[in-house]
């Protein structure tokens, strides 16, 4: 039964160059997060956490701190504020509910996000976005240069949050030296540095053996302790995330995202972005370096110092891939954007059954290094599958499922039924 005003219509026209982009931000995310896939989970941030000392494994954590880790999530979410704009106007454009269709839109991203979230993988960013994404809707409708002056204020506001929460960790590392420190004072300091660093033996071979059981107690385990996740990202990070989805709302309507610029400007731009991000963010690298990993230092340099830099980075990768990709059509690329939800979701099921114990059971026997063809051979499947499948189908698996779950129908699936609002 469908569902008042959410009814089908002719769709628009795709953006081509916002496909692709997302294409290569979903390949991007991979690439970070396979180690908290196959690693313990102090490796993300700290490659000796991983048992990663090697030069090569110091260097591939290196390069991926400069110009992978956070960029690639600042792009998606980048996108993610572009495509919330694409979808309401688009459903206003032909008399439905732009409100109406983002929040069924948000409320079914929720449930899919939660069930990775505890069901797949305690990282999900799903149920994060959804939640970032209903704030975001009075923002649609404001001026570009508005948008980007709030981003600005959000982004400050995030330091200051990041600050807030760096001052409480010091004071917990002060609380947890000293003697007599309450057995809560010193699980919660080892909880932290279990995230951050490298964690005690104990813990360590706790979260190994979790990996490695049986997907039943891996769900019980993420039941019992990942309820306060989602509240806490929203906390902690949700300023930035909704700083970046209103700088994608205004790089669309500037045309930036839409290869809108001459090849020339968006050279320019990525030029002038990596020469203003790249130094200070190899700063923080050498940072962390230089205090040998200390857990603190390792936090403050990768996300409080990160702030300014995030956004700016991500914008000079993406004009430096619009450089390219204004040049002539991508295929490959374009479909693994249109089906970015299928491959997202779908890596993790992948890297799941490679490293979990109801799979292969490879969690923690993988080098840092050994990680990267593991990541090269899934990039090479979703360029593969992605225009295999759309070449037969109008949307992804999942795309179709959570259109169909957020309008209350079924939706057209084959190439050749009628489509509906662009999704």
């Amino acid at each position: 039964m469908t569902a008042p005003g959410m009814s089908p219509a002719p769709a628009a026209p795709r953006h081509a160059t916002i496909d692709a982009l997302r294409g290569l931000a979903v390949m991007g995310i991979v690439l970070m997060n396979i180690a908290d896939f196959a690693l313990p989970s102090g490796a993300y941030f700290n490659p000796l956490a991983g048992g990663g000392g090697a030069p090569r494994d110091l260097a591939a954590w290196a390069v991926s701190f400069v110009l992978v880790d956070g960029k690639m999530r600042a792009l998606f979410s980048i996108l993610f504020g572009a495509s919330t704009v694409i979808v309401i106007e688009r459903a206003e454009a032909v008399g439905l509910s732009g409100a109406r269709i983002h929040f069924a839109r948000m409320a079914t991203l929720a449930l899919f996000g939660a069930a990775h979230l505890f069901l797949i993988w305690p990282g999900d960013i799903l149920l994060h976005y959804a939640l970032i994404g209903m704030l975001a809707l009075p923002f649609v409708a404001i001026e570009p240069r508005q948008q980007l002056r709030l981003a600005i204020l959000l982004l400050c506001a995030q330091f200051v949050v990041g600050s807030l929460f760096f001052a409480s960790f010091l004071d917990l590392r002060h609380a947890a030296g000293l003697p007599g420190a309450s057995a809560t004072t010193l699980a919660a300091w080892h909880g932290f540095v279990d995230g951050i660093g490298i964690g005690r033996p104990q813990d360590v071979a706790a979260e190994i053996a979790v990996a490695r059981g049986s997907w039943s107690a891996f769900v019980a385990h993420n039941l019992a302790t990942q309820a306060s996740g989602p509240p806490f990202l929203l906390a902690f990070d949700g300023f930035e995330t909704l700083a970046f989805m209103l700088i994608g709302m205004a790089a669309l309507r500037s045309g930036f995202l839409t290869g809108g610029w001459p090849r020339d400007k968006y050279r320019r731009a990525a030029a002038i972005g990596f020469a203003i991000g790249v130094p200070p963010t190899i700063a923080l690298c050498w940072l962390s370096f230089s205090s040998g990993f200390d857990s603190l230092a390792t936090f403050a340099a990768a996300t409080l110092g990160g702030i300014p830099f995030r956004p700016i980075l991500a914008l000079a990768e993406a004009s430096l891939a619009l450089a390219w990709l204004s040049g002539g059509r991508h295929p490959r690329l374009e479909a693994s954007g249109r089906v970015a939800f299928s491959n997202y979701l779908g890596t993790s099921l992948v890297l799941m059954l490679l490293f979990d114990g109801w799979g292969l059971g490879l969690f923690d026997r993988i080098e840092r290094i050994a990680l990267l063809p593991v990541v090269a051979a899934i990039w090479c499947a979703i360029l593969v599958w992605s225009p295999w499948w759309l070449a037969r189908w109008r949307y992804g698996p999942l795309e179709w499922t959570w259109r169909s779950l957020a309008r209350g129908e079924l939706q057209p699936m084959r190439r050749n039924d009628i489509a509906t609002v662009s999704q």
